[in-house]
């Protein structure tokens, strides 16, 4: 296996996700906290990281497994399964030796900490297997883009938060609301394209049950209601002022990115640059926090 195999198995690509969530929770901390152990972060950092990744590698087996990536539709080049024959047994093994990495630096950080995170990080494993494992996996059911990106995007945000400042609090709980919506609409483009090769590999995602119009409008709602979230909360003193102001710039960008998304329409044609049309709006809206709480931590009063 190459390493291009072995990236397109796990979605290296992808991995903006998990890591600006670790981003945004660490400097949320530091912002909440006044400072953290280094050594914390960076176990968090890796385990993170191994958790996607492996959970990743599960979705790319298991979506082979069921003909999901079916050659008539797929036109993703990453998939390289269906594209370049790697042997799904590699695929599976990578996915387990990751989730086997992770509960490693999962037991040190339990050790440095407490019992909470073995809870925590264990419901994120199962989350993770089944969410394109068992009989019924979740990325097949309308509770997708809930669970994606409550996991990825609150979930990880709290257990990060607890972790480096040991209590939770419904500050941060509201800090990590907005970046659970734009991973939702990450999802919602994905599946909003793919409902062609869903519904024909028996597939019952929201998408599919909203019809194209209502998964199209679905991914909208989703991505300004969480740059406006940014903007509420720095109305509220939850996040520094800064981040207010970073949000007019960025919403026109991002209103102009939808407009172009809206005119090519969504399909498998279409995937591509739609995907990454989101992935722009995502790292943008991603960067409205960071860059008001790195603000608001080297210059608070």
């Amino acid at each position: 296996m190459t390493f291009k195999q072995f990236s397109g198995i796990v979605e290296l690509r992808t991995k903006i996700v998990s890591i600006s969530t670790y981003c945004i929770s660490l400097l949320y901390s530091l912002y909440a906290a006044g400072h953290v152990s280094p050594l914390l972060a960076l176990l968090v950092f890796i385990s993170a990281l191994a958790v996607d990744m492996g959970t990743t590698g599960f979705n790319s087996y298991f979506d082979w497994y069921r003909n999901v990536d079916d050659p008539r539709f797929n036109r993703e080049s990453a998939k390289v399964i269906i594209h370049e024959g790697v042997s799904p047994g590699a695929a599976l093994l990578v996915s387990v030796l990751c989730y086997l990495f992770a509960m490693v630096v999962g037991l040190i950080i339990i050790a440095m900490t407490g019992p909470l995170v073995l809870l925590l990080g264990a419901l994120s494993l199962l989350v993770g297997f089944f969410y394109s494992g068992g009989s019924r996996p979740i990325s097949s059911t309308p509770l997708g883009e809930l669970f994606a990106g409550g996991f990825l995007g609150l979930v990880f945000f709290i257990i990060n938060y607890y972790i480096l400042t040991s209590h939770i609090s419904w500050q941060a709980v509201l800090a990590a609301l907005p970046q659970t919506l734009a991973i939702a609409a990450i999802l919602s483009v994905n599946n909003a394209c793919d409902m062609t090769g869903d519904a024909e590999a028996g597939r019952k995602t929201l998408a599919i049950v909203l019809g194209q119009a209502g998964a199209e409008t679905l991914v909208y709602i989703e991505g300004l209601l969480g740059i406006l979230g940014y903007g509420i909360l720095a109305f509220l003193g939850i996040l520094p002022p800064l981040t207010g102001w970073l949000v007019i710039p960025a919403a026109v960008f991002i209103l102009l990115e939808y407009a172009h998304m809206h005119q090519r329409g969504y399909s498998h044609d279409t995937k591509g640059p739609n995907m990454q049309s989101i992935s722009k709006i995502f790292i943008i809206q991603s960067l409205i926090p960071m860059l008001g709480l790195l603000w608001g931590i080297l210059f608070r009063p």
